[in-house]
């Protein structure tokens, strides 16, 4: 499976943008916050931060918030979001590679990543990174597709949900890609947390068991 790099998600920063703001993917994003717990001071790292919408949505309690991304734009429009909003100050962006991350061990409070692991050719490779900058008492959340996504059945989650145009669009897109790339079971995550040592592991299935948000904590 090839790598894709961060000049092929360059042109594409206003599409993912808009995709964050779909009321399918922000809500979403929304019950993965609940998941995770409240951020008040914490240090909060989102791995493949795109244009920076999650970490916005915590930026009032976290202490710290840090994004990275392997596409150079996707940083720039995260910087220039979290300016616009007057919390420059709180937050910094990075571009870099998610199975190389640019920290220490047990940098991190809470460690997130949204509908990247499964762009991977190796996605546990990003997943131990992940392990190793958060602390051993952290909280590692993930977004990914479950084994049931594919383009039918997403379009038939569109047409029964009265999802139309651009919201349509991105879902369709999400579907396409990750089944040529990754999906998961409830099992395979949790099977994968538990070797690494987490003490609480959480799956909750959404879009009608189409997407799989998880939540361990160590």
């Amino acid at each position: 499976m090839r790598k894709m790099d961060g000049e092929e998600f360059d042109q594409l920063v206003r599409f993912f943008d808009g995709m964050a703001t779909t009321s399918w993917l922000s809500s979403i994003h929304l019950k993965l916050k609940q998941f995770i717990g409240s951020w008040e001071g914490k240090v909060v790292l989102d791995v493949g931060c795109g244009t920076g919408r999650f970490l916005l949505k915590g930026i009032d309690e976290a202490k710290q918030v840090i994004g990275i991304d392997l596409s150079q734009e996707m940083v720039k429009a995260s910087e220039d979001l979290f300016l616009s909003q007057g919390c420059k100050n709180k937050s910094s962006f990075i571009v870099a590679d998610a199975c190389e991350l640019p920290f220490s061990e047990g940098e991190f409070d809470i460690t997130v990543s949204t509908c990247v692991l499964f762009l991977l050719p190796e996605p546990e490779v990003a997943m131990d990174e992940m392990i190793r900058v958060t602390k051993k008492d952290g909280v590692i959340a993930m977004l990914n597709p479950s084994l049931k996504m594919s383009q039918e059945e997403a379009k038939r989650y569109c047409e029964q949900h009265g999802i139309t145009g651009f919201e349509q669009k991105t879902l369709l897109q999400w579907s396409k890609i990750s089944t040529s790339r990754h999906r998961y079971s409830t099992d395979e995550l949790s099977q994968y947390f538990t070797q690494k040592g987490a003490r609480e592991i959480k799956n909750i299935e959404l879009l009608d068991n189409l997407a799989i948000i998880t939540v361990a904590k160590f």
